[in-house]
């Protein structure tokens, strides 16, 4: 390679890189213009295996919206990210697929005092080189864990966990 195809790649990582962290200061802030913007137009995202929707990113930003809600202080951790550079139409490196971990501490209270829920996973974006910039066509979430105030969950144990004895007790 030449040193300015070298200089391109690094380029392309950075841009790729910064749209990841763009990505989880958009969801942690709660800005979900900045979200939508972050998508092709075709953009889908998939928040299923932590227990959300999949759909277009205009429908997962309001979803996200209103669930979110009740977690005034959020900060998503981006890290580990493994990136591949693809092929569209014989060009390579105008796609990329995007692994990522993340670890995510919300809180219920505004202060910002421990954190009432955490999960963590890995991220598999996909990303497209457009006109405007690298845009997500595809982010899926695949949830690992899940600790809440009454202690640390996987993913699976929530939608496996049966009510408790006094859900039951109560009737709920």
């Amino acid at each position: 390679m030449t040193q300015r195809v070298d200089l391109a790649t690094v380029m392309d990582r950075l841009a790729i890189d910064a749209l990841l962290t763009d990505y989880a200061v958009a969801v942690d802030d709660g800005d979900w213009l900045a979200y939508r913007s972050l998508f092709s137009p075709d953009g889908r995202a998939d928040y299923s295996s932590a227990g959300g929707i999949e759909g277009a990113a205009d429908e997962v930003a309001e979803w996200l919206a209103g669930t979110l809600r009740i977690f005034p202080v959020r900060q998503h951790l981006i890290v580990n990210r493994r990136l591949r550079f693809g092929a569209l139409d014989g060009d390579v490196g105008d796609t990329a697929q995007v692994q990522a971990d993340y670890t995510n501490p919300m809180c219920t209270r505004p202060d910002g005092s421990a954190p009432d829920f955490e999960c963590g996973g890995r991220y598999a974006f996909s990303v497209l080189r457009t006109r405007s910039g690298w845009r997500v066509t595809t982010v899926v979430v695949h949830e690992k864990w899940r600790r809440t105030a009454i202690g640390p969950r996987t993913a699976e144990d929530l939608r496996e966990q049966p009510p408790s004895p006094r859900q039951r007790a109560d009737g709920s």
